[in-house]
């Protein structure tokens, strides 16, 4: 008789602890600053979170395999996206990704990433607070909504 202890099988629960670190990232300055060397000087690309919607959301999403990168902008972050087989939807689901349409703050006009958190809430960088913030999903005019089919379980 063997004395072998059987194995318990686990199987992580995929949207589940995706949306888990997507809200536990609320309040956190982890996103705030990407240090680079630009022509030679160092910066905080990111500007101490002022445009950090980006690196927060493409962070989030490299650890489950569903984006291929980390990425500073929008538009890097939505190509990636599309090359990774997120595929747009209508209306959000608990889990996509929402850009919004360009906003102006100060003097410059910025696209914005987040994600649809149930409920009529999303989660992005705030610019006021530099960090991820819940707010209603749709506070501002939407430029596409987007999928990915590993979020049906």
């Amino acid at each position: 008789m063997s004395s072998e202890t059987k194995k318990d099988a686990v199987t992580p629960l995929f949207l589940e602890n995706y949306i888990h670190m997507v809200k536990a990232s609320v309040g956190l300055a982890l996103f705030r600053n990407l240090y680079c060397t630009v022509n030679d000087t160092r910066q905080d690309i990111l500007r101490d979170g002022d445009l950090s919607c980006a690196f927060f959301v493409s962070w989030i999403l490299a650890p489950f395999r569903l984006i291929k990168d980390i990425h500073a902008t929008v538009s890097g972050t939505v190509k990636d996206l599309k090359e990774s087989g997120w595929i747009r939807i209508d209306e959000p689901k608990l889990g996509a990704v929402i850009i919004w349409s360009p906003q102006i703050t100060g003097s410059e006009s910025h696209a914005h990433i987040g994600f649809y958190i149930g409920e009529g809430q999303a989660a992005s960088n705030d610019y006021r607070t530099r960090t991820p913030q819940i707010h209603p999903w749709n506070s501002h005019p939407i430029e596409e909504i987007l999928w990915h089919p590993r979020l049906d379980g």
